[in-house]
């Protein structure tokens, strides 16, 4: 017996929808790794925004975000929840060591770039789908689609969320 989509778990109408738009399976290859990428980049691209003051260091307003995203994916759902605080942590030392590295103008430099080819990319996918991408029609979906990867990751795995 299925669960109804009205009374299925809002994490479940969130990713019947978001599959609905990602059918094409190079289209989903291409996800698999460009959302990541984006992510990522605008992880890099808050990280670099400058701070006032003594108290706070470049990150500030990266850590905020990702808390934000966090809280919201964490009351979706706790196993993804735990899945997204690890990539965050990630991201979050990536970034420390890449402007270690490079300074941050080498971060924002490399994160602006990664961030124009991975919608590039996107856009390439949904083209090859016939279809527009779901933030189109609700800007949520610019929030679905990393825990969407994830829980892909969490199904071959065969774990729950």
């Amino acid at each position: 017996m299925t669960q109804s989509t009205t009374t299925a778990r809002p994490i479940e109408r969130y990713f019947a929808s978001y599959s609905d738009d990602h059918q094409n399976a190079t289209n989903q290859q291409i996800h698999m790794l460009a959302v990541p990428a984006i992510l990522w980049s605008v992880v890099a691209l808050l990280w670099c925004i400058p701070v006032g003051g003594s108290w706070f260091s470049s990150g500030v307003w990266a850590a905020l975000s990702m808390f934000a995203a966090w809280s919201y994916y964490n009351r979706l759902s706790r196993p993804l929840g735990l899945g997204m605080l690890g990539i965050f942590f990630f991201f979050g030392c990536l970034c420390r060591l890449i402007e270690g590295r490079i300074g941050l103008g080498g971060l924002f430099t490399t994160a602006l770039t990664v961030f124009v080819l991975a919608w590039i990319a996107q856009f390439v996918g949904h083209k090859i789908e016939g279809r527009k991408p779901s933030f189109l029609t609700d800007l949520t979906y610019l929030l679905i689609g990393p825990i969407w990867v994830l829980a892909k990751a969490y199904r071959q795995l065969g774990w729950r969320y």
